[in-house]
């Protein structure tokens, strides 16, 4: 609650999918309620048989409604834009992933983030969230299994463009990136979550298959300053969507395989561990844990609701992180000879 004692007054910009999953999740918090919507495709501003009053465009939300806290799950070309302008408004901003279309849209919010040191500013890296990742960090940090050796990651689904849903994702204008900024992002966080920031990156970007302005994979391999050395596939032509972290360590592995998704369609989320012994010949003692349970939507926003309430740092998915995360996303695409040429000619059309 507010120092009130009411609840804190939600608008969402950018009604579709993931907009619509927000709500739900913030309606449940005691401390939220959603009092405004808006998207595209409301043909003019209304109110919702609920009562949430509704807007076709983000601005006059921002514009005709007293809010504390701004939503923004708009496409990657305008998410920049309006998370500044609900912070230039005076309000705390959660933002989608990715935060943009490249780093310069970052660097922007940054820099309108550092007028209004008292907002909170929080970007939905949700896979943060999920039990299995927050285990296998949890005994990472302990030492149990002694220090990193390497990570193998493989994140992939079957298209860009996605059954019933608008194709902006493959056009460059909007999206800025293709499968590794929309989808392979989450896996690049989680290489920088637990191995720390990489020094050296290699990569390949294709879109030899769906012929796209935008890549339809990523083949990345980077290494750390201390040797952590870590293997990506982003992929949009992994037919059986998959998602797949392999974690080496001195004293066993992790195996983060499958993630709870809205989808259903990335197989069940476990956790398998394996403690290497001596005359285990290959072959280690493991366990696996089955998770049935996503905890991570209502988890990401109470966080960001308690950072609020409570005055304390964004921590998970702060304007830092974000930077970093996709600081390594354009190393991965600049990488490559060709992609990096795309690159440049992008950002010199957009001035």
């Amino acid at each position: 609650m507010s120092a009130n004692g009411e609840k804190l007054r939600v608008g969402i910009a950018g009604y579709g999918v993931v907009g619509k999953r927000r709500r739900t999740v913030i309606d449940q918090h005691p401390a939220l309620v959603t009092v405004a919507v808006a998207d595209r495709t409301f043909s003019a501003d209304g109110v919702l048989p609920d009562g949430v009053r509704h807007y076709a465009n983000s601005h006059d939300l921002l514009a005709q409604e007293d809010l504390d806290i701004l939503f923004v799950c708009l496409t990657n070309d305008v998410a920049a834009e309006v998370t500044i302008a609900g912070l230039e408004k005076g309000l705390h901003v959660f933002c989608e992933k990715p935060p943009g279309r490249d780093v310069k849209d970052i660097a922007d919010v940054i820099a309108a983030e550092a007028r209004h040191p008292g907002l909170k500013l929080k970007y939905g890296f949700n896979h943060r969230y999920h039990d299995s990742v927050r285990d296998a960090l949890a005994l990472v940090r302990s030492g149990q299994l002694g220090r990193i050796i390497d990570m193998r990651g493989v994140y992939g689904k079957s298209a860009i463009i996605s059954f019933g849903q608008s194709d902006w994702r493959s056009k460059r204008e909007i999206a800025g990136g293709g499968i590794l900024l929309d989808q392979g992002i989450h896996m690049v966080d989680l290489m920088r979550l637990f191995a720390g920031e990489f020094s050296d990156v290699q990569a390949v970007v294709s879109n030899r298959f769906w012929g796209h302005d935008v890549e339809d994979n990523a083949y990345a391999l980077m290494r750390t300053a201390d040797g952590v050395v870590a293997m990506l596939h982003s992929s949009a032509t992994q037919w059986r969507h998959r998602f797949q972290l392999d974690i080496a360590l001195e004293k066993g592995a992790i195996i983060l395989s499958g993630i709870l998704s809205g989808s259903k369609s990335y197989g069940v989320e476990t956790l398998t561990v394996a403690w290497a012994t001596e005359g285990d010949a290959g072959d280690p003692r493991e366990q696996t844990t089955r998770y049935n349970h996503d905890p991570s939507w209502s988890d990401e926003v109470a966080d960001f609701a308690d950072c609020i309430l409570s005055g304390r740092p964004v921590s998970e998915g702060s304007s830092a992180e974000a930077e970093a995360t996709m600081r390594l996303v354009y190393r991965i695409y600049c990488a490559d000879p060709d992609w990096r040429q795309r690159w440049s000619l992008s950002l010199s059309e957009r001035g």
